[in-house]
């Protein structure tokens, strides 16, 4: 059974800025430190990303995965869905940027993930949560600094 969880931050950018960094797939290398590799398999009708495999460090060794793109609620929400992966059975999830006052935007980060071999609870959601911290305040590093 897949665990969810979402976590939240705030960024000082507006929110197209911080969908701008989150949709350019293509660049996770240069500011998301897991990420080692991207390769862009498939692009949609506007030329962006729809089929991405990706290569990251995790648990000390180099795992790969490929994720399928839905840009139906852009700008608002850049979600995805695993289609393959070594040691993730799903790896679902979604950026939610929302206007959160005068020049800021909450993120919201949900996560869905299953493991392919029985991992311990407790294991399982310290995995995920350094996911999605890892992942937030390095979207909103990224962002702030070419703001």
């Amino acid at each position: 059974m897949a665990d969810q969880a979402t976590e939240r931050i705030t960024v000082a950018a507006e929110p197209e800025q911080c969908y701008a960094v989150a949709d350019d797939i293509e660049r996770y290398p240069d500011w998301v430190a897991e990420i080692k590799e991207v390769s862009v398999d498939e692009r949609d009708a506007e030329g962006r990303p729809s089929l991405v495999s990706f290569r990251v460090a995790a648990f000390g060794r180099s795992t790969s995965y490929t994720l399928a793109y839905d840009y139906t609620q852009a700008p608002k929400v850049l979600a995805w869905r695993l289609t393959k992966g070594d040691i993730t059975t799903r790896l679902d999830g979604a950026y939610q940027f929302e206007a959160a006052g005068e020049g800021l935007t909450e993120v919201t980060y949900h996560l869905e993930v299953e493991f392919r071999v029985p991992i311990p609870g407790f294991v399982k959601m310290r995995a995920q949560s350094r996911i999605m911290s890892n992942a937030l305040r390095e979207l909103k590093a990224r962002v702030e600094s070419s703001s």
